[in-house]
């Protein structure tokens, strides 16, 4: 469960970035596309952990 708290945390956190990066230096589809991955590995391990 600590990891999936983890990567929570790492997924809202690296939105956060992309998004600052996003608004001062202008928009990159390879950062939004790995956040993408990044937010469907996450919901994976929500999704299969147990309890």
């Amino acid at each position: 469960m600590s990891g999936t708290k983890t990567m929570g945390t790492l997924t809202v956190g690296a939105l956060v970035l992309i998004t600052a990066y996003t608004v001062g230096l202008g928009s990159s589809g390879w950062l939004w596309f790995a956040w993408i991955v990044l937010g469907l590995v996450t919901l994976g391990m929500v999704a299969t952990r147990d309890g």
